[in-house]
Formats: structure tokens, C-alpha cells, sequence
């Protein structure tokens, strides 16, 4: 059963209990309304005729019906004594010797009750008679409900017409209404089901209807396609380059190493170049790792004291070394800096991001390092005087599996579009933030800001 069917029953069935309850509730009234106006057209004309009654010959009441009384063909009186005998009537009940209401005979008090006397519907007012302390007998005043009979079928037949019209009518409406509410729901799945067959993460919901839970839904669902849709790109482009950089290392291991079996000698240039290659794709299977452990949130941090001062020192005379006189490092100022940190993941942060600045920087360029302190944040600066980056790749090179200047030569570029996503999470990860600034043919700055006290990180939190 679909969704739209059950919704439209279920409007039904809360529909139809609701006219229910109303029906009967009015019904009700209007039932209990009739015959209080019958009770008090009884009480009034039995007020009437107890005025006009008076105690005949043995203390017998005797009625005497006054020319305005006006009794309605369906009122019917009866006077009966204390033995049970009929004293006087109504000339409309001459033929009928038995008590309108046998029950009320026995009143002590008023008492109204309804009854069905020879197949007539009555409401009979019961009043007992009395002298002092005697009692006399009893009157009895009865009306037909024909009318209020015939005015309860007709109410009920209208409620019951009008109950299955109404219910019919908003179901109708209902089920034409939820079709339109629910279209974007069935174009969702069409398309989704689209895209499982066609692999094609490129379509998106076509919405124009209001911002509600449905138009909120359909926005998530093109948000989520879009990411899908960027994601699977950057994968496909990050497999890519994988291949392209296992083919090369692959490709040289095995010429030299079938160079040396042309040979039939081991030449030290061969395995230099073997041994190089090998470190390369240790390099690549390492980077791999680590972003796997970082977007699983299983990346181990051991946080403990350290001197970033000291660290950024350590880091600064390697980099000289891989400069190799090409670029020239610069330490403008550092301050001490203490503060609690993995210290190896954060040389790893700092190789990443220096080692890219010279790689990308020209010969003769420069590659600024500062270190200061700000309130209670540490402020690590590096910037080169490099080409700069994209305005377009600017806002992605976070980004796993990103690589930006995809038109320079790989052996250029360095990397696996890798680092600087696994440099990121490991600063988020601190506490801290990164930032960059760019411009094409200016150079390039990162600014890292990190906490001088360990603050819990969001692996933690989630722990």
C-alpha cells in the first residue's frame, strides 16, 4: 500500500470519526432540546388543568376542560384514583381504559418518562394529587413524539448523507493534494534510481514549490549529490595520478632491473636509482595510510609537552639541506614557545608545508619562517615568493585528493594531492586553524594558529 493511499485513509477514518462525534453530540442536543419543550408544553397545560379540577361527590376529582385550553389532537389526560380506577379523560383517548404510563401511577412525585403505549410513542407527565396528607389518585398528561420521532430520522439521515459526501469530498481533495505534495518525493526516487542505473551523479531535483520539510528534503538530497559528485571527480582524478605515479617508479625499478640482467652485473647507478624509486612509493603508500587513519578518525595523536621553538629550528635546518642552496630559507623571528602537542605529527605538518613552499618556489626565490606568540595562541607564518595559487584551487587545496597546478610536471609538483589534507586534520585536530593567502605571481603564505594548552580535539569529544 502506498504512502499516498494510507495518508488519504487515514484522513478518511480521522474525518469520518470526527463528523461522527459531531453528529451525535448535535444530535443529542437537538433530542434533548425537543423534549424539553415537550416537558414544558406538559407541565404548562397540567398547570392548566389541575386550575380546573375540582373534588366531585366521595372525593373524587372531577376535570372540567375550559373552552381555551385548546388541547392538541396528539395531548392526551388522564385522571385515575388511588385503586386504580379511571375517573376522566380526554375526549381523544375515550377507547383507551389503560394508563398512559403504568409506572407513573405509583409517583409520589412528578415524573416524565417516555413510552410506547399500543404501538404510540408518548411522553407521559406523571403528577400524583393530594388533599393534605391524603392522596387522591393521579393525572396523567401524554404527547405524542411522532413529530420528534420524525425529526430525529430526518436529522440522522441528513448527518449520515452528509457525513459520507463530506468524507468523500476531502478525500478526494486529499488524495489529489498529497499527489501534488508528494511529486518531488517520486521524483527523487526516480532519479535516484537513475543514477544507480547510469551512474550519473551529475542530475539534480528540479524544485520550485515552497521551503517546507519536502523542499528541505529535496535540497539535502541535491547537496549530498553535489558533494557525491565532487568527491567521486577528485577520486577518480587522485586514481589518476596514483597510477601515473606507481607507473613511473614501476617502470624504471624494471628497467634497471632488466638493464642489469642485460648486464649481467650489478651496476651501483641502477640500484641507486632502484633504491630512490622504492623510497617514492614508500613515500606514496605512507601518505595513503596516514589519510585513511585521518578520514576514519583512527590517525593516533600522543600529545605531551614540547618546544615549538625548538621543533620549528629542527625543521628549519633540514629544510635548508633539501633547498640545496636552490631556494634560500629564511628565519625571521621566533619566540619560545611552549606548549602540549604530538610533536611528530606536527613536524609532519611543518616538513609538508615548508617542503611544498621550496618545491614550488623558483630558483633563486625565497621561503620566510616566523614564530610568535599571540595571547594565548601560537602563530606559526611561512610564506614564499612563489607563482602563487589559483584563485579556483585556492578554496579546495584542503581537500583530499586535490592537486592544485595540475598543468605543471608532476616531478614539479611534488606530492599526491595528500599532504595538505592530512596537514589540516592534524591542526584541526589540535585545536588550532589554518589560513592561506595567495595571489598569482606573489607568492603564497600559511599562517598555522595553534593552542599553547592541549584542548580537547574532536576525536576526543566523539571518544
Amino acid at each position: 500500500m502506498s504512502l499516498r493511499l494510507r495518508l488519504t485513509l487515514l484522513h478518511a477514518l480521522l474525518t469520518t470519526g470526527i463528523l461522527v462525534a459531531l453528529g451525535l453530540s448535535i444530535y443529542g442536543l437537538v433530542w434533548q432540546q425537543l423534549i424539553h419543550q415537550t416537558d414544558q408544553m406538559l407541565w404548562n397545560i397540567a398547570q392548566e388543568i389541575l386550575h380546573n379540577a375540582y373534588i366531585g361527590p366521595e372525593g373524587k376529582w372531577q376535570l372540567v376542560l375550559m373552552p381555551d385550553l385548546n388541547l392538541s389532537s396528539h395531548v392526551y389526560i388522564q385522571f385515575w384514583d388511588t385503586e386504580g380506577n379511571l375517573i376522566s379523560f380526554s375526549p381523544n383517548i375515550s377507547s383507551l381504559d389503560t394508563p398512559l404510563d403504568a409506572a407513573g401511577l405509583q409517583a409520589t412525585q412528578p415524573a416524565r418518562r417516555s413510552v410506547h403505549t399500543r404501538g404510540a410513542h408518548l411522553r407521559v407527565l406523571s403528577i400524583p394529587l393530594t388533599a393534605g396528607e391524603y392522596r387522591l389518585g393521579v393525572v396523567q398528561i401524554g404527547a405524542s413524539l411522532i413529530v420528534v420521532d420524525q425529526a430525529r430520522q430526518a436529522l440522522s439521515r441528513i448527518f449520515a448523507l452528509a457525513t459520507l459526501i463530506a468524507v468523500l469530498l476531502t478525500s478526494l481533495i486529499w488524495w489529489v493534494g498529497i499527489g501534488k505534495a508528494l511529486a518531488p518525493l517520486r521524483n527523487l526516487t526516480d532519479i535516484a534510481l537513475n543514477i544507480n542505473r547510469a551512474d550519473d551523479l551529475s542530475r539534480r531535483i528540479p524544485y520550485s514549490g515552497p521551503a517546507d520539510e519536502i523542499g528541505r528534503l529535496v535540497l539535502a538530497f541535491n547537496e549530498t549529490l553535489e558533494r557525491l559528485e565532487r568527491l567521486f571527480t577528485s577520486q577518480q582524478r587522485f586514481l589518476a595520478d596514483v597510477s601515473h605515479e606507481l607507473r613511473t617508479p614501476l617502470t624504471v625499478i624494471r628497467g634497471n632491473v632488466d638493464l642489469m640482467r642485460r648486464m649481467k652485473q650489478i651496476d651501483d647507478e641502477s640500484l641507486r636509482s632502484i633504491e630512490e624509486e622504492a623510497d617514492r612509493l614508500t613515500r606514496l603508500v605512507g601518505d595513503l595510510l596516514l589519510e585513511a587513519q585521518a578520514a576514519s578518525g583512527r590517525l593516533p595523536l600522543r600529545f605531551a609537552p614540547l618546544e615549538l621553538d625548538t621543533l620549528l629550528l629542527e625543521v628549519y635546518h633540514e629544510m635548508t639541506i633539501l633547498a640545496r642552496g636552490r631556494v634560500t630559507l629564511k628565519l625571521r623571528e621566533i619566540d619560545q614557545v611552549p606548549m602540549v602537542g604530538d610533536r611528530d605529527r606536527l613536524k609532519q605538518v611543518l616538513v609538508n608545508i615548508i617542503s611544498n613552499a621550496i618545491n614550488y618556489t623558483p630558483e633563486g626565490g625565497e621561503v620566510y619562517l616566523s614564530l610568535s606568540k599571540v595571547g594565548e595562541q601560537a602563530r606559526l607564518i611561512i610564506r614564499d615568493t612563489g607563482p602563487g595559487i589559483p584563485a579556483e584551487d585556492l578554496p579546495h587545496i584542503f581537500e583530499r585528493f586535490y592537486r592544485a597546478a595540475k598543468d605543471r610536471p608532476r616531478a614539479q609538483a611534488g606530492g599526491f594531492g595528500l599532504g595538505l589534507s592530512i596537514a589540516h586534520w592534524i591542526v584541526v585536530h589540535h585545536g588550532g586553524r589554518i589560513e592561506v593567502q595567495s595571489q598569482e605571481g606573489q607568492g603564497t603564505t600559511f599562517c598555522l594558529w595553534l593552542p599553547l594548552t592541549h584542548l580537547e580535539s574532536p576525536a576526543e569529544k566523539g571518544s
